[in-house]
């Protein structure tokens, strides 16, 4: 991974323990960690071949699912491949440049796939409250600009982490006991005050997350107004169909975020290997199972799977 381009001059690595307390174990964690990421590219790559490849799929909520099976890939891939030589070959070490990168990418990613969340229950809403519109106004261009607008804010407010952490002076002692390097394990290594850098991420994981989190809310109230104001059974099932995979997936990257967001800075009562599994599953379960939920849930991309696969 390559060195940020503003980093300290000590050139003393840090030290990933990897799960303290389970090193006897971290060759048996490994296997399912293994498993599931394997899973992870499987799913995600085949949804990018198949939309991809079916010009029937170039569409706006298509687009979406590819955007979110890419940050799904870009989380994982920033964590596994690293948790895995520690847990394989002990490669424990890490330069301080390696490990603000992964940090950078890791929280940039995570953000991003906040904003794709909160355009997919707007794609949802236009499809359900104003459906002869929807082609007008959610358009493939549009989404990309959506898309690109989502990656420039993830950057904007993750950027700042890695540049405050580089200016800042490192301890002697330089063990993370972590499979990655998360931002508040990295600052508690500095000697320095690092008040403005938890300050920093606390108020701004709160504030753009619990900002996504109203927005997909309002849509979602939106959509459950106008769902109950129809009369028809099976336009009610249709309606409530096209949005259970999505609230599936949002639910759970959600709940996933805070608890290893609130355990990481305020679970002092929790185990540590405990905090750090469900840290990485974090980075596991959904992307495993996204592509998954919505191969199952959208018939239409379900086909087009099936077809890819029984051709093979």
């Amino acid at each position: 991974m390559a060195a940020f381009n503003l980093t300290p001059s000590d050139p003393s690595p840090f030290i990933l323990l990897g799960i303290p307390g389970l090193e006897a174990a971290h060759v048996w964690i490994s296997i399912p960690f293994s498993m599931f990421y394997i899973i992870v590219l499987l799913g995600n790559f085949m949804l990018l071949f198949v939309v991809g490849k079916e010009e029937t799929l170039h569409k706006p909520m298509y687009l979406l699912l590819c955007m979110l099976a890419l940050t799904d890939i870009g989380t994982s891939t920033s964590v596994v491949p690293k948790a895995l030589c520690i847990f394989w070959f002990n490669f424990k070490g890490i330069t301080v440049g390696g490990c603000l990168t992964q940090m950078f990418f890791l929280h940039t990613v995570s953000i991003m796939q906040s904003a794709v969340l909160v355009t997919m229950a707007f794609d949802r809403y236009v499809a359900i409250c104003n459906p002869l519109r929807y082609a007008t106004i959610l358009t493939n261009a549009r989404i990309a600009k959506l898309g690109l607008a989502g990656l420039m804010r993830a950057v904007f407010f993750i950027l700042p982490l890695p540049l405050l952490l580089s200016r800042q002076p490192f301890c002697a002692n330089r063990i993370i006991p972590h499979t990655y390097c998360e931002h508040i394990a990295v600052a508690k290594m500095s000697c320095g005050d690092t008040t403005v850098n938890k300050t920093y991420s606390l108020v701004m994981a709160f504030v753009v997350i619990g900002l996504d989190l109203i927005l997909v809310a309002l849509s979602y109230g939106l959509i459950i107004r106008a769902v109950l104001k129809i009369s028809s059974k099976k336009a009610y099932q249709k309606a409530l169909n096209t949005c259970t995979a999505h609230v599936c997936v949002m639910m759970m990257s959600f709940t996933l975020f805070f608890f290893s967001t609130l355990t990481h800075r305020f679970g002092q009562s929790i185990t540590p290997h405990v905090h750090i599994i469900f840290a990485n599953l974090f980075f596991l379960i959904p992307p495993m199972l996204n592509p998954i939920i919505y191969g199952v849930k959208t018939k239409e991309l379900r086909d087009k799977v099936v077809k890819y696969i029984c051709r093979r």
